[in-house]
């Protein structure tokens, strides 16, 4: 209990550092996010007061503030990267047939498929309209690299749906494109808003790449032994969804051929009408699969904090040091 009490003031504090400069990114999103056509402007404004961690922008913005005060590039830039990974929720909602969002309507069950695709779409091109106007061709290199990447990563996960045969490099490919490629790019241009050197900033990259792979794991551990009321979604998603994700993998590896006709049913029906949810939580306990998904979700989150401690002490420094536990501790 002690541990949980200090690691949230932890997180608090950490937060705290750029709380002024997330207001401004609030602020930023906001009037980004009016456009002409009166449908887009109220999606994107149901999505804004959806909320969310603001993790990403936070990350951007604690980096740059590694290598001095706070600047007017780095929060345009955090809007631009909380733009993006909104966009990229907005369509992974249509093509995983999502009921709901953080708690609630996901916008496709509102507005529709169409509607909100285009609205997605809108929202990467308001993100890179943003990020021109900086007149920084590796900013812009960065996130067209990054973009790529994500809908790379979106296409590998199509094709790798409903399969019970998906390997641990198929999935760390998977979380490598659709996540940790944004971490990784949050941290770049943090580094390049703060002014830092190539050397600086690929450190910082690895060190943002490392912290979103293990975020990841650990959320797609959460799916399966957090509750419906934290996740904001129904627990035993994934699944349901037909993806097959780490502490699966594992457990599929050792599984007999009853538990795996038992997965396969699930990810068939879409539901756990037949094989129930506490069927599968067994199966994964008989392998002890979440604890060794935590395992290799605690080598990235290692790796990540040995690159940041590499960094002058700082408050911006021990503000990322505290994400990086965040991740790996958090409970949703």
């Amino acid at each position: 209990m002690f541990t949980k009490i200090r690691q949230s003031i932890t997180v608090r504090e950490a937060f705290s550092l750029v709380q002024p400069d997330l207001q401004e990114v609030e602020r930023e999103i906001s009037v980004e996010s009016v456009a002409s056509v009166e449908a887009i402007t109220t999606i994107n404004q149901y999505l804004q007061a959806g909320g969310g961690k603001r993790l990403r922008p936070a990350l951007l913005l604690l980096v740059s503030r590694l290598f001095g005060p706070s600047n007017e590039c780095a929060r345009k830039l955090a809007a631009v990267v909380e733009m993006i990974h909104t966009a990229t929720l907005v369509h992974d909602d249509v093509i995983d047939l999502a009921k709901t969002r953080r708690g609630r309507p996901s916008p496709n069950v509102v507005w529709g498929n169409h509607t909100s695709v285009l609205a997605g779409d809108w929202l990467y091109m308001q993100a890179f309209q943003v990020a021109l106007r900086e007149r920084n061709f590796h900013i812009l290199d960065v996130l067209i690299s990054l973009t790529q990447m994500m809908v790379e990563g979106e296409l590998l996960q199509l094709e790798r749906l409903h399969r019970i045969d998906v390997s641990e490099a198929d999935y760390m490919e998977l979380v490598d494109r659709k996540t940790a490629s944004l971490f990784s790019a949050c941290a770049s241009l943090g580094a390049v808003a703060g002014g830092a050197s190539d050397e600086s900033e690929s450190q910082l990259a690895d060190f943002a790449w490392n912290l979103g792979m293990a975020f990841q794991l650990v959320d797609d551990i959460l799916d399966f032994t957090s509750s419906e009321k934290i996740l904001g979604k129904p627990a035993g998603n994934d699944l349901r969804e037909g993806k097959v994700t780490l502490p699966m993998i594992y457990a599929l590896d050792k599984a007999t051929p009853e538990e795996r006709e038992a997965v396969r049913t699930v990810i068939h029906d879409g539901s756990y009408e037949q094989v129930p949810f506490m069927r599968v939580l067994q199966i994964l306990k008989n392998y002890g699969a979440v604890e060794k998904a935590y395992d290799r979700a605690h080598t990235f989150t290692e790796k990540s904090r040995s690159i940041i401690a590499g960094f002058a002490p700082s408050a911006a420094q021990r503000s990322l040091t505290a994400i990086v536990e965040l991740v790996t501790e958090r409970s949703s």
